[in-house]
């Protein structure tokens, strides 16, 4: 008997790769028009893919919709878990926290302003995910944050819009990327930007951070 020969890829692959090219079109295509602006069949063709095969992953819009929603806040909700953890020096954990949220501004900006529009909609498709997950995430980021400063790392007026604020600094730099480009007089936001915007947001977290007790 022959040994049936192996495939390169896991069953899984295509499947995921399909879900992957069919997400980041509707990031894209979403942020632009919102839900109600856009088709199936838009979707489809920006992702290069049939209708059919769109709607085979997603049986409708509104559930591709909320999925392309929840793939943006679980990317930001993983970094936070990652970076802002009560084991992580505070000065180090902000630092890595604000790098990542920068970068993905300035690599995802249609994912950002996607969520913006949602929220400037009034939230219905989120507002589930905000009072449950996202709500549990604040509580436990604010927990963090209060044995910092218990252990006398950090001086903040307020644990939750010290969180607010971070979001706000960052997620600008994607929400509001036409007003700063036109303002620095450019098409658009540049590196040296990007880098000179998180140099800026550092300065201002880091004057949160205190030395550690023993001096080091």
């Amino acid at each position: 008997m022959t040994k049936q020969k192996k495939t390169s890829e896991e069953p899984g692959v295509p499947r995921r790769n399909n879900s992957k090219q069919i997400l980041d079109a509707a990031e894209k295509v979403f942020s632009v028009h919102g839900l109600s602006g856009t088709r199936i069949e838009d979707i489809a063709r920006a992702c290069g893919l049939p209708k059919a095969n769109v709607l085979y992953y997603f049986s409708t819009k509104e559930k591709l919709y909320k999925a392309t929603l929840e793939r943006v806040l679980g990317h930001w909700l993983a970094n936070a878990e990652l970076h802002l953890s009560a084991e992580q020096d505070p000065a180090e954990g902000l630092r890595q926290y604000v790098l990542s949220k920068m970068a993905f501004s300035q690599k995802h900006p249609a994912a950002s302003r996607l969520f913006m529009h949602e929220l400037l909609a009034g939230g219905r498709h989120v507002r589930g995910f905000l009072k449950t997950t996202m709500r549990e995430h604040v509580a436990n980021r604010v927990t963090v944050f209060k044995v910092w400063q218990e252990k006398g790392l950090i001086q903040i007026a307020d644990p939750v819009h010290f969180l607010f604020l971070l979001w706000a600094m960052t997620q600008s730099y994607a929400d509001m990327q036409v007003q700063y480009a036109t303002l620095l007089g450019r098409a658009r936001l540049t590196q040296a930007d990007f880098e000179n915007g998180t140099e800026a947001i550092l300065q201002l977290v880091n004057a949160a951070c205190l030395q550690k007790p023993d001096g080091n």
